[in-house]
């Protein structure tokens, strides 16, 4: 025997079974639309995706070379510069040898006109001591001492400037003594005790001086 909701089931209305077969029509309909759109899809990838391939390589083909060309004029940029600070360096480089050179050879002498000095110093003493002025030992004297000035000026030894009334200069000059003066202002020169000597610009021995205060 079968239940009263079997037969409740039969009992529906044809309506509602029309509706039913209506429903199912447009959900079949709805699900091939859906295939019809995503196979038109793939297709249209399939057929889009080769040439977007083919467009990029181009692309990367058309930049290529203006990349290779922006390296290869950045390297020889590099280089240039690398060539200019080489003989930037190598002119300086040839600039210190010249002066080294000349240096050495100007202070080669340097000991031996350390040593004669004191020999000019005596000479002179000698002349000054000398009271016959006319006599033939005097001017013998004399002239031996200027020939060996004028040997050593040529050499690049000279002599340091310092007069009566000029200013003091703690770089040439060695103050020994100082006094009052009322002619002067303080930091001249009165009185040069002993002449100084420079060879170019290295100072062998300072004049010594009496200072005003």
């Amino acid at each position: 025997m079968r239940g009263v909701y079997d037969l409740d089931k039969e009992r529906k209305d044809p309506i509602d079974k029309d509706e039913e077969i209506v429903q199912e029509d447009i959900k079949n309909e709805t699900s091939e639309e859906i295939l019809v759109e995503d196979g038109q899809d793939l297709v249209n990838e399939e057929k889009s995706g080769p040439e977007s391939e083919g467009s990029d390589q181009e692309n990367i083909d058309e930049c290529e070379p203006a990349f290779k060309i922006k390296s290869l004029e950045n390297k020889i940029k590099d280089q240039e510069e690398a060539i200019l600070r080489l003989n930037a360096e190598y002119a300086n480089f040839r600039r210190r040898t010249a002066e080294e050179k000349a240096t050495i050879g100007l202070y080669a002498n340097e000991k031996v006109f350390n040593e004669l000095i004191p020999v000019i110093d005596n000479m002179k003493r000698a002349l000054e001591a000398c009271e016959d002025k006319e006599s033939p030992l005097f001017v013998g004297v004399d002239m031996v001492y200027k020939q060996l000035l004028d040997a050593l000026k040529s050499s690049g030894l000279e002599s340091i400037d310092a007069e009566l009334g000029q200013e003091f200069d703690p770089n040439l000059h060695m103050a020994v003594m100082q006094e009052a003066s009322d002619e002067y202002e303080p930091g001249k020169i009165l009185m040069v005790l002993q002449k100084g000597y420079k060879l170019d610009k290295k100072v062998l021995r300072a004049s010594m001086v009496k200072v005003s205060c």
